[in-house]
């Protein structure tokens, strides 16, 4: 009966995943179609700035308060959320303002400010939310708020759009993405609600805080390093550029990054946990078999979803009818594969993650920030726009190799 329940789960879940890039996909693809190439390229930068700052304002805490929950008793996760978030009313203190140095300094333009703020409060909670209903394994309600936070809000835009000539233009798709996320924290506070409150009498914990600070901010540093890349790489093709040919590499980043989204979805927020759980009963024989598990899976639909999307990018380029992205379309075959080398190299950083191999994953992310920056100086002299996802590719090889090792000299795999 479980293993029914199971797979009926998985099978919801996969649904309402798929259902949620389907919708990013018509939301790209409608995207190029109907807005100009530089609101394209513009939505791009302030797409990867929202991202990147949410980096900072999580501070990686959730890196220690997921493993925290995963083994702690569930009357008192309601106390440890209380507590988690005191430490983000923190950050969010100091950091939301200090975002204002982005428009200051012309990295974004004065006009999106009032855009920026509230999504970046909003995303990160629903991203908070997003990542705790996985933790406590809750899948279902995790791929629902997924889906009101990235999905429906795209297929309404998409379709708006579609049909309403006189919406299309960036700042009615910030309005909607606004919506959208809004409709998520409400869905993940109305599961949270279901939580035994009874912790909740006692005293903030500052010294678990205290404890999580120091824990993550190795994390924090490797992250934002790592964040980096999938943030630079934009501003740099503008500088190289100009915003319409960043319209063309946002475009396919895009499409290569349904590959990430869509693995997370079948493999990694299913298994991960399970190598948490595994390592925390000392049960090696289950901590190489979903290990295994998670590597076979993700092998073979990287391949797959990798051969899918460059087969059928043809005919969408053909009917979005614009220059700049079949001028540019070499662009997709170096993004897929960079994106195909990221993914794989996800299968040796979860096991490091679960042996708690922290400095080596902290290691490989900040070292990848100064390979990627000189690939991209030397590589460009040739290459020009092409020379940034070649060096996504030789940095995501780097972390591939570097973690891998890391991993078999953990002896985890020998025991």
């Amino acid at each position: 009966m479980n293993t029914k329940r199971e797979v009926l789960q998985r099978l919801l879940n996969l649904a309402l995943r798929g259902t949620t890039l389907s919708s990013k996909f018509a939301l790209i693809f409608v995207l190029a179609k109907f807005l100009e190439p530089a609101e394209v390229g513009l939505y791009g930068l302030f797409n990867a700035t929202i991202l990147y700052c949410l980096m900072a304002l999580g501070f990686d805490f959730y890196t220690y308060s997921t493993r925290e929950i995963i083994v702690t008793d569930k009357k008192k996760w309601a106390a440890q959320l209380r507590d988690q978030c005191v430490f983000y009313t923190i950050t969010h203190t100091i950091l939301i303002p200090a975002s204002l140095l982005i428009f200051w300094f012309g990295f974004l333009p004065w006009e999106l400010v009032f855009w920026f703020f509230p999504l970046l409060a909003l995303e990160h909670l629903a991203q908070e939310l997003n990542r705790l209903l996985v933790a406590i394994s809750e899948p279902l309600w995790a791929s629902a708020i997924l889906f009101i936070r990235q999905g429906c809000w795209a297929i309404m835009t998409a379709v708006i759009l579609w049909i309403f000539p006189e919406q299309r233009h960036l700042k009615f798709v910030l309005a909607a993405w606004a919506l959208g996320v809004s409709g998520a924290c409400i869905l993940g506070f109305i599961r949270l609600r279901k939580l035994d409150s009874s912790s909740l009498k006692l005293p903030i914990d500052w010294n678990w805080i205290k404890k999580g600070i120091k824990a993550a901010f190795p994390f924090v540093l490797a992250t934002l390093s790592l964040r980096a890349l999938y943030t630079f790489d934009r501003y740099w093709i503008e500088t190289l550029c100009s915003l319409e040919v960043l319209a063309a590499y946002v475009f396919f980043v895009g499409i290569a990054n349904a590959i990430m989204n869509f693995l997370d979805a079948a493999v990694f927020s299913f298994t991960y946990p399970e190598l948490i759980a595994a390592v925390g009963r000392k049960d090696t024989k289950r901590f190489k078999s979903q290990l295994r598990r998670m590597g076979i899976q993700t092998t073979l639909l990287t391949f797959t979803l990798s051969a899918a999307a460059v087969i059928l990018i043809g005919p969408i380029i053909h009917w979005i009818n614009r220059d700049v992205y079949s001028q540019h379309f070499a662009l997709l075959y170096w993004t897929i594969f960079a994106t195909a080398i990221s993914a794989i190299s996800m299968i040796p950083h979860y096991g490091l993650y679960a042996l708690r191999q922290d400095r080596s994953i902290i290691s490989s992310h900040i070292l990848s920030l100064p390979i990627f920056f000189f690939a991209t100086l030397i590589l460009s002299q040739s290459y020009n726009t092409l020379s940034i996802p070649i060096s996504l590719l030789l940095t995501f090889s780097f972390l591939l190799i570097f973690k891998y090792i890391m991993l078999i000299r953990s002896n985890a795999l020998n025991a």
